[in-house]
């Protein structure tokens, strides 16, 4: 399964409809936690979603509204005695901050939490999803984006496969190892894309911000003001949505997300109409306890 669990979609005020920050990437058997705001472990009961499955917590940058949620997260963590270790991803800039969050209060610490603080200006890391990249935004403090990559396979081509007379267990020997006698796996097979998602909040305009977007099949990202208030934005590091979709038409992204929604503005079809002006592309209006589905995977060029 490969969607996104939208737990929070507010941004520095929470409203009756609208949650602080959270977002929860279920990526096969990898599972992502966002930027856990305020309320996110309540969230994730109302989404009928437990802690367990969590592989990793990725912190953009430490605003209470997209990280005061960390230390339920990582208590409840403790208290199910998840048995498999939790990296918390986190800008290094802001490790007193994650200090004081990672033990705010006192309780039994029975997990193994790893902390991979990012510094610099690049960022990658393994998973068993693919790659995990983070690039700094620009922001009121440090702050980054994440990028996760599933490299590239193969996909077996039926027709390739009789011409050569190669069939039942010999596709799966093949597949494994490479090479059938003097049939290789290049000469049967195409490649099959890999699926790919980003997650950029708080920041204005910036070269990561297109870096991170660059052709992505699903793009989460901020779209706090309307061009009314684009002065405003622009001086606080955030995103209007007609930007947001100006980036993922420019980026080739396929879905858009639009989320983090500033509590100035009760009509959310706004954010549609503004966002549709620049990307002909599908776009989600962010709801709390919605669910994403990752874009289908592109289809392998068969020649």
């Amino acid at each position: 399964m490969r969607e996104l669990v939208l737990l929070g979609t507010a941004s520095q005020v929470p409203t009756r409809l609208r949650n602080h920050n959270g977002y929860l990437l279920r990526w096969d058997d990898e599972v992502i936690l966002f930027d856990p705001g305020e309320g996110t472990q309540r969230q994730m009961l109302m989404a009928g979603l437990a802690v367990t499955p969590i592989k990793r917590i990725c912190i953009t940058h430490f605003h209470g509204d997209h990280s005061l949620g960390l230390p339920g997260i990582l208590q409840r963590i403790s208290l199910d005695k998840v048995a498999h270790p939790v990296t918390v991803h986190y800008p290094a800039a802001g490790q007193e901050f994650y200090d004081r969050l990672r033990h705010a209060t006192s309780y039994w610490d029975n997990a193994e939490i790893v902390p991979a603080p990012i510094e610099g200006a690049s960022y990658a890391h393994p998973t068993s999803a693919g790659r995990l990249t983070a690039l700094p935004l620009r922001h009121s403090l440090p702050t980054y984006g994440y990028r996760l990559d599933e490299p590239a396979g193969r996909r077996m081509v039926p027709s390739r496969l009789a011409a050569l007379g190669i069939s039942g267990p010999a596709v799966g020997v093949l597949n494994r190892t490479g090479r059938l006698g003097d049939v290789t796996l290049d000469q049967v097979s195409v490649e099959r894309p890999g699926q790919s998602f980003a997650f950029i909040m708080d920041t204005g305009l910036c070269d990561s911000v297109y870096e991170l977007a660059a052709g992505v099949d699903l793009l989460v990202i901020e779209s706090t003001f309307l061009t009314e208030d684009a002065e405003m934005a622009a001086m606080v590091g955030h995103l209007t949505a007609a930007q947001a979709g100006a980036v993922a038409q420019a980026s080739g992204v396929r879905k858009l997300v639009l989320t983090h929604f500033s509590q100035r503005y009760p009509d959310p079809s706004r954010f549609l109409d503004e966002a549709r002006q620049s990307f002909a592309g599908e776009i989600v209006v962010a709801e709390d306890l919605g669910r994403v589905p990752v874009p289908l995977r592109r289809e392998a060029t068969v020649g």
